[in-house]
């Protein structure tokens, strides 16, 4: 049987880890920069950590994890023949692999609270896991790179995470919009058109817009009992156009009647007067079809897009006011966003964006032609290595082909050969295999120009 992957998962080559690395680097430079501090949480959570907190849809693609030991002589012939995978997995599995490292960073908050200064704010670049149906661009393993900050209201964080998408963005070479709404928002529309108890389905509906039409968003939320009459009354909401600043005023009256909408026009008010006087380039946009249908944000929530690509987003976050609460630790507020590491690959591939020395590797390989070569490269290959230069030697005495071969399928852009001349000489041949310029050098010239 051939060797293969599960689906929804991958191998990465060395050069797509150094490309990976590249990703990754920038970003932690970027949360480094706005004095943001690295944790790692484990693989595996307490089921009892991760259900409820995603939503209906969120528990669905949750990959269980078996008990260890005999699971199945705990359950009864009953339970066994009934077939019924949903009491079945309760009994048989009480961890799960984490969805998003959210929930277990609110987890580790309160189970640190005694440790950790507020407010805290941290990062973690680890993978997660979702049992989606794979598909370009979605994966069921995949790397998020998030940055939170609990234990705070300010809406200065909220700017500041703009801020740092942007620059980060810029780092990458990548022209990026960011979309801004407000839940309180979304919760006064709901309260407008009559539907309050129906936010949530409203919200996984509206959040489907740009993949689906609005017609097709109108579909779903009938088909959830919402009422013909507050599915027209919401269209011209969703179809809302104008400046910032015109959507803020024509929301204002409105919503006029509804305290929660207006609390969240305040707020988004303030963030975007913070965005305003600082430099970011990228464009803020406010989308009331941006719902991000995740049950526990509570205030601003945002979504980032590449422009010039087909992409769906490729970072995305929000306030949540209530998360560590579900744990026992109530009125700790947070906010918080995530870099899809995946998808920036894909982008930065398809604009053809990595820099070439991010895939730089080996940079010199020493060659003999005998033991007496091969002895003498050995010392110089450290010293070439000592001086901070990735260096190697081709360990066995083979034909010269062969061993060309091996640098030029490494991408090695240097060989340094060595002979009887050279040694008689105490220097080596270095052949730059772009050009096929040869000049004879001495190990210290060598270091020089690599350096």
């Amino acid at each position: 049987m051939k060797p293969s992957v599960p689906k929804g998962t991958r191998d990465f080559s060395p050069i797509e880890m150094a490309k990976r690395n590249y990703i990754f680097n920038t970003i932690r430079s970027v949360f480094a920069n706005y004095g943001f501090k690295q944790i790692e949480t484990p693989s595996m959570e307490n089921l009892s950590t991760l259900m409820g907190k995603y939503g209906e849809e969120g528990d669905k693609l949750l990959f269980k994890v078996l008990n260890s030991g005999d699971w199945a002589a705990k359950l009864s012939d009953e339970e066994l023949l009934a077939k019924n995978s949903i009491k079945l997995t309760n009994k048989v599995s009480e961890k799960g692999l984490r969805y998003d490292l959210t929930v277990p960073f609110a987890r580790y908050v309160v189970q640190h609270r005694d440790e950790i200064t507020f407010p805290f704010k941290r990062f973690q670049i680890q993978p997660v896991w979702r049992a989606d149906r794979p598909q370009k661009g979605r994966y069921r393993e995949f790397f998020q790179c998030d940055a939170d900050v609990v234990g705070s209201d300010s809406l200065v964080y909220e700017a500041e995470m703009i801020e740092m998408i942007d620059q980060a963005f810029q780092k990458f070479g990548i022209d990026v919009v960011i979309k801004l709404n407000n839940r309180k928002v979304l919760a006064g529309i709901a309260e407008w058109i009559g539907e309050a108890d129906r936010i949530i389905d409203i919200t996984v509906a509206i959040d489907k817009m740009d993949k689906i039409g609005l017609d097709k968003v109108n579909e779903e939320m009938m088909a959830k009992g919402i009422t013909a009459e507050a599915v027209e009354k919401l269209k011209p909401i969703l179809l809302l156009e104008g400046t910032n600043e015109e959507k803020v005023a024509k929301l204002r009256e409105v919503l006029a009647e509804s305290a929660t909408a207006q609390k969240g026009l305040d707020e988004l008010e303030e963030v975007l007067r913070y965005v305003g006087e600082s430099d970011v380039k990228c464009g803020v946009e406010l989308d009331l079809t941006l719902a991000r249908g995740l049950n526990y944000y509570t205030g601003a929530i945002l979504e980032v897009k590449a422009l010039g690509v087909e992409m769906g987003s490729i970072s995305g976050g929000g306030r949540y006011d209530n998360l560590t609460g579900i744990f026992g630790l109530p009125g700790v507020s947070g906010v918080g966003f995530s870099f899809g590491a995946d998808r920036i690959y894909d982008v930065l591939t398809m604009l053809d964006k990595f820099p070439k020395e991010a895939t730089a590797g080996t940079r010199v390989i020493f060659l003999a032609f005998d033991q007496k070569g091969l002895d003498y490269c050995r010392p110089l290959v450290r010293e070439v290595r000592r001086a901070g230069i990735a260096a190697e030697i081709y360990p066995e005495i083979a034909k010269m082909k062969k061993q060309m071969t091996y640098a030029d399928n490494n991408q090695i852009p240097y060989v340094a050969i060595v002979g009887d001349s050279e040694i008689e000489a105490g220097k080596v041949m270095l052949k730059n295999m772009a050009s096929g310029e040869q000049k004879l050098l001495a190990v210290s010239e060598v270091i020089d120009l690599l350096k």
